[in-house]
């Protein structure tokens, strides 16, 4: 997938970051770049590109995503009407209600990823995101990738009986109590 951000400030950092995690190759083009951006770009000229200057209609062209991150509602307005008649996917960051998609606030532990939005209020989201990672964290990272060896392990045996047997005991309504106490992995021991 590729992606233009026209922007260069934190919020663009913000949303350049969603994507490069997401695995997404990024234009940026915007007059002022931040710092952290450059420096990304630097040790990634893979999956970062940057274009200093002003952003025009020709730069969607190879854009499969686009993301208006500049601080004038004016610029931004514009790269939503142009993304729009290009037929490409827009996300205005200062304007939700004329977004196609919206960038969550995410955290992530190990294979366990959460996503938060807030009705285009992204300072709530990223509060709740914040207070939902105290407890998610490397305790449900093990348990989940403990999970997931075993899940392969039974289905590439021929067992998925097994597994589902194991699924329903190990991932009842006390799963999340289980992880927290960290009891889960010596249960989950006796099914391998």
């Amino acid at each position: 997938m590729s992606a233009l951000v026209v922007g260069g400030g934190r919020v663009a950092v913000r949303k350049v970051r969603a994507l490069l995690d997401a695995g997404a190759k990024v234009h940026v083009i915007a007059p002022e770049i931040a710092r952290e951006l450059m420096e990304w770009a630097a040790s990634d000229t893979e999956a970062l590109r940057i274009t200093q200057g002003s952003y025009a209609p020709d730069h969607l062209a190879l854009a499969t995503l686009v993301v208006a991150a500049t601080d004038s509602r004016t610029i931004n307005a514009s790269v939503v009407e142009d993304a729009r008649k290009a037929g490409k996917l827009v996300n205005a960051a200062d304007a939700p209600e004329l977004s196609d998609f919206v960038t969550p606030a995410v955290h992530r532990a190990g294979d366990v990823v959460v996503a938060v939005v807030a009705g285009g209020v992204p300072a709530a989201a990223a509060r709740i995101r914040d207070a939902i990672a105290e407890s998610v964290d490397g305790r449900y990272a093990g348990a989940v990738d403990a999970l997931s060896r075993l899940r392969r392990k039974l289905l590439d045996r021929g067992e998925r009986d097994t597994w589902r047997t194991v699924s329903a005991t190990a991932i009842d309504e006390n799963f999340c109590a289980r992880v927290e106490a960290g009891t889960f992995s010596e249960e989950l021991d006796a099914w391998r």
